[in-house]
């Protein structure tokens, strides 16, 4: 749960002002010249592969931040990808099953284009029930949003 998280707060100021609610968070660790891989994610799976990409100073691998999935900022998200022109693979990252979780719609979304996935295996429960096989798979999808695609494999499920 993201309740008590210290990583995931906001100052007041953030909802006042000249600031305002953005649709997409970019990542200002890396640089985009030297990105090859686009994790895209919403929600709490941000600050796992946040972690991973820090501890092992992976500015080749950019994190982008899906805050609104409806209406899906398309053009946005297009724009922003565009800035990485040693892009070679953009992937979805989600703790959710494949057939659960916000995939179904962005693969959607993005009908016919190079969007990769690394999930849970698609299942009729949303988790599994036993804590640390919860943690086993979670730990699982973040080292394989890191790793390596096949050619012409299209995703990776946990």
């Amino acid at each position: 749960s993201l309740l008590r998280f210290s990583g995931c707060v906001s100052e007041l100021s953030d909802f006042t002002g000249e600031k305002r609610f953005r649709e997409i968070i970019e990542d200002d660790y890396v640089t985009p010249k030297s990105v090859k891989r686009v994790l895209l994610c919403s929600g709490k799976v941000y600050y796992d592969l946040l972690e991973k990409q820090q501890s092992e100073k992976r500015k080749d691998v950019a994190i982008l931040r899906l805050e609104q999935l409806y209406p899906t900022p398309l053009g946005q998200l297009q724009d922003i990808v565009k800035n990485f022109p040693a892009m070679k693979e953009l992937v979805w990252v989600q703790e959710e099953p494949e057939n659960m979780g916000a995939w179904p719609y962005i693969v959607r979304e993005y009908d016919g284009s190079d969007i990769k996935l690394v999930s849970r295996e698609a299942s009729a429960s949303p988790a599994t029930g036993f804590n640390k096989q919860h943690q086993k798979e979670q730990a699982a999808i973040v080292e394989k949003a890191f790793g390596k695609f096949e050619k012409n494999q299209r995703k990776i499920t946990v």
